[in-house]
C-alpha cells in the first residue's frame, strides 16, 4: 500500500480552527477509502467523514466545532483488503493564524528583548501554555533532504525546547489573543528572512501584471543557458562560502557588539549573501510558495499576520500591486475570499552610513493603500518601533500585541476599531496659507511624545551625508507649486467632530502638498489618544517614487 499519512502540518498537539469547516488531508494510494473521526476529551465522537484518495492524495472536511482541548483524530485507510490507522492526540480546537513574511516575523523569541523573561516561565503560566506552534519546513529546494526534514516537523507546545525558536511577533500575538478569547491559539510559521513577496506567490499572479512580471523576467534572464545541475552546483558553492563568512562575522560581533557592517566587510570581504540566482535559491520568485505555502494548503485558518516589505524596497512603486496580488493569491488558494490579513507597516529603519533614499516611505505608503483599498486587510503602524542602524528591531512584544489588538477589533469585533488603529489621514485642504488635515481613528485627539534620542540619531545620519537638519524640523512638511518641502509648524484641533492638524510655514505661502514622517528613519512624536503613532502620509501620492537610490546594505540574514 502506498504510504498512508496525514500531511506534515498535522501531528499530535495540532490546533484546528473553531467555527469553520475543518480541512484534513494527506497521502494514500489511489482508490483507497479514508474514514476519519474527531472525538472530544470524553471520548464522545464529535464528527466523522470519509473520502476516496485520488492522484495519491486525500482531502476531506469536518463540520465546524466549538473551542475545546484534549481531542483525538482517528483516520483509517482501507485498500486492497487491509486497513491502516493513524491517530493524532492532544488536539486543540481554537484559533489558527499563519505568521508570514520575512526576518522580522522570523525573528526568534530567544533573541528578542522580552524573550529571556518569557522563556524563564517554564510552565507557561503567563500565557505560553495556551499557544502552540508549527513551523513549515524551511528548505527552499524539494529534494530528498526536503521530504526527510518535512516528515520530522510537528506541532510544538510550551513544553517543547523548540519554543525558543518560535516567531517572537507570532508568539506575542497568539499569547495575547489566547488570553482575550479564552481559547488555545495555534500559529503556523511560514516566513523566511530576506524574502520578497514575489517568493510567496504563484507564477500566474506575477505574470498577469507588467509591473510584477519583472520579478520573473529578471530571474529567468540570469538563468539563461544554465542547466539545473549547474545552478545547483553554483548555489551549493555559495552556501559553503556564506556559511564561512557568517561564522567569521559572528565571532567578530561577539567580540565587538558595536561592529559595523562596513568594518566587517573591510576585514572579511563582501558578504556573499543572497547568493546567485538559481532554481535552488530560496529567494527566487515563487520558490517559497512551492516549498512552504503549498505544503500547508488548505489548512483551515482564521487569518494571516504579515510582516514583510523590507526586501522589496528596490521596487517600492510596485509594492501595492505586489502585496495586493499576494493577498488575492492566498485567498484564492485557501478558497476564502474574505481571509483576514493583519499586517505590520514597516517601522523606522536606515543604516547609519546610508543616505535617506525614502524608499521605505513608498513601501509604507503602499501598505497604507492596501489597508484603504483591500477588504479585510488591516494595517498596524509600527513606525516608532524601529531600531537605530538595525533592520531587526529587538523589541517584538508591542508589535505582536498591536497586531492582536487590530485582529480583536476588526476580525473578532470585540473592540472598537478606533482603539486598535493608528490615526490615519482622511482629508486635506489648503486655505489662507495653511494646510488643514483631518484624521480618522483619532477621536480622542493627539498627544506629543519626546523622541530626542532618535532625533539626535537622525541629525547624525544627515550630518554624515553633509546635510543639516533645520532647527524648525517637526516631522511635518509643506510644499508649494515648486514641490520643495519645508518644515511646517503644526497645531492640533478639531473640525466637524474630527481631529485635525493645521500646518503652516513662512517659506510656503500657498501650500499644495503636505507630508509627515517622510523619512526612512527619524523621530516619531505624534500619537493618538489610543497610544498608537500617527501613520505617515503625504497628501500628493501621485509624486514619482524615488527608485534610483538603494541602501548599500540589504539585510543581515543572521537573526540569531
Amino acid at each position: 500500500m502506498q504510504d498512508f499519512s496525514f500531511a506534515a502540518v498535522f501531528s499530535d498537539h495540532c490546533v484546528l480552527q473553531r467555527g469553520k469547516d475543518i480541512a484534513l488531508f494527506g497521502t494514500a494510494a489511489d482508490g483507497a477509502e479514508i474514514e476519519l473521526s474527531l472525538s472530544g476529551a470524553d471520548g464522545m465522537q464529535l464528527a466523522q467523514n470519509s473520502t476516496i484518495a485520488r492522484n495519491g492524495r486525500w482531502e476531506l472536511f469536518l463540520p465546524p466545532q466549538s473551542a475545546q482541548d484534549g481531542c483525538t483524530v482517528r483516520a483509517e485507510c482501507h485498500a486492497g483488503g487491509t486497513t491502516e490507522t493513524r491517530v493524532l492526540q492532544d488536539i486543540a480546537i481554537g484559533e489558527v493564524w499563519l505568521a508570514g513574511g520575512q526576518s522580522n516575523m522570523e525573528f526568534e523569541l530567544q533573541n528578542c528583548t522580552e524573550g529571556p523573561a518569557e522563556l524563564a516561565d517554564s510552565e507557561g503560566n503567563g500565557g505560553g501554555k495556551q499557544v502552540r506552534f508549527y513551523y513549515t519546513n524551511k528548505i527552499g529546494w524539494m529534494d530528498k533532504a526536503f521530504y526527510e526534514a518535512e516528515r520530522k516537523t510537528c506541532w510544538q507546545t510550551w513544553q517543547s525546547e523548540a519554543k525558543k525558536s518560535w516567531s517572537a511577533v507570532g508568539y506575542f500575538f497568539a499569547r495575547k489573543l489566547a488570553k482575550d478569547l479564552g481559547v488555545t491559539v495555534g500559529v503556523i510559521g511560514c516566513n523566511w528572512g530576506g524574502t520578497s513577496a514575489s517568493a510567496w506567490m504563484r507564477r500566474e499572479y506575477l505574470e498577469k501584471d507588467a509591473d510584477l512580471s519583472c520579478y520573473l523576467s529578471e530571474y529567468e534572464e540570469a538563468l539563461r543557458g544554465k542547466s539545473v545541475e549547474q545552478q545547483c552546483a553554483e548555489y551549493d558553492a555559495y552556501e559553503q562560502e556564506n556559511n564561512v563568512w557568517q561564522e567569521k562575522f559572528a565571532r567578530m560581533f561577539e567580540k565587538d557588539k558595536n561592529l559595523t557592517w562596513e568594518t566587517a566587510e573591510k576585514v572579511l570581504g563582501k558578504c556573499p549573501w543572497p547568493g546567485p540566482k538559481s532554481c535552488k535559491n530560496p529567494y527566487r520568485p515563487t520558490g517559497l510558495y512551492d516549498c512552504m505555502v503549498a505544503r500547508i494548503l488548505p489548512y483551515t485558518l482564521r487569518g494571516v499576520i504579515w510582516y514583510q516589505g523590507e526586501s522589496d524596497d528596490h521596487k517600492p512603486a510596485s509594492y501595492r500591486k505586489l502585496f495586493t496580488a499576494l493577498i488575492e493569491n492566498w485567498r484564492a488558494d485557501w478558497h476564502d475570499p474574505a481571509l483576514p490579513f493583519v499586517f505590520v507597516q514597516l517601522p523606522n529603519h536606515r543604516y547609519q552610513a546610508d543616505k535617506d533614499f525614502k524608499h521605505w516611505c513608498i513601501i509604507r505608503e503602499a501598505q497604507q493603500q492596501v489597508h484603504d483599498s483591500v477588504r479585510n486587510a488591516w494595517m498596524s503602524c509600527a513606525l516608532d518601533k524601529g531600531q537605530f542602524s538595525d533592520i531587526h528591531p529587538k523589541a517584538k512584544q508591542e508589535v505582536g500585541e498591536r497586531l492582536e489588538r487590530n485582529a480583536l477589533a476588526n476580525v473578532y469585533k470585540k473592540a472598537a476599531p478606533d482603539e486598535a488603529l493608528s490615526p490615519m489621514l482622511e482629508s486635506s485642504r489648503a486655505e489662507k496659507g495653511r494646510m488643514v488635515l483631518r484624521f480618522r481613528h483619532a477621536g480622542g485627539g493627539f498627544c506629543l511624545r519626546d523622541d530626542a534620542q532618535v532625533l539626535a540619531e537622525y541629525k547624525e545620519m544627515e550630518r554624515r551625508q553633509g546635510n543639516t537638519v533645520p532647527a524648525e524640523f517637526t516631522g511635518f512638511e509643506l510644499a508649494g507649486i515648486d514641490g520643495v518641502f519645508h518644515p511646517a509648524a503644526f497645531a492640533f484641533g478639531t473640525e466637524d467632530g474630527k481631529a485635525s492638524i493645521t500646518l503652516s510655514s513662512p517659506q510656503v505661502s500657498r501650500p499644495l502638498s503636505a507630508r509627515y514622517a517622510w523619512f526612512n528613519y527619524g523621530p516619531v512624536t505624534v500619537f493618538g489618544a489610543n497610544g498608537l503613532p500617527l501613520a505617515p502620509f503625504r497628501t500628493d501620492s501621485g509624486q514619482p517614487a524615488q527608485e534610483s537610490g538603494h541602501a548599500a546594505i540589504q539585510q543581515i540574514m543572521t537573526v540569531g
